[in-house]
């Protein structure tokens, strides 16, 4: 399975200490260089999301379709490591991009690239017995890494757990 993650499921699922889940689901993980350079210079200069770089299961790659990269930053409004995951996503034919910031996922899925993001790939650990409970999971998210979910897609969630 080709996996290819945005900066923000790594660095979240970091804060929280939850990102070996990536691993027990995924194996391995790829990201686009622009990627690992926001991991690199988190700004608040968190070791957690730093020591991301250094798992073995994380694998940089350079995205090489400039033209996409460049396409989705003025176009679209993405960020680099946003353009970048897409782009290579796409070059890979990728069975997944871990991605949450709405706009991103808008223009990956008109795309064609698969997506999930973090309350997704909660779902999936539950289900495979990963963890037992998402709630406190998704309540850390929030409070530690300032993820923002709607009440409406948090009772979705909680309700796909079997948790509400």
């Amino acid at each position: 399975m080709i996996v290819v993650s945005d900066t923000s499921p790594l660095s979240s699922l970091a804060i929280v200490g939850y990102i070996s889940l990536l691993r027990e689901i995924y194996n391995t993980v790829i990201i686009p260089e622009a990627v690992a350079n926001e991991l690199a210079n988190t700004s608040d200069e968190d070791e957690r999301v730093t020591a991301v770089l250094s798992l073995d299961w994380i694998e940089i790659r350079r995205a090489t379709d400039q033209e996409v990269v460049a396409r989705l930053q003025n176009e679209q409004r993405l960020d680099l490591g946003e353009s970048e995951a897409i782009a290579l996503a796409l070059e890979l034919n990728a069975d997944e991009l871990l991605i949450d910031e709405r706009l991103g996922r808008r223009e990956a899925a008109k795309l064609g690239v698969p997506i999930t993001g973090l309350l997704g790939i909660l779902l999936v650990a539950k289900h495979r017995g990963l963890i037992a409970i998402v709630k406190p999971v998704i309540d850390d998210l929030m409070t530690e890494a300032g993820f923002r979910v709607s009440i409406e897609l948090y009772t979705d969630i909680l309700n796909a757990a079997g948790e509400y």
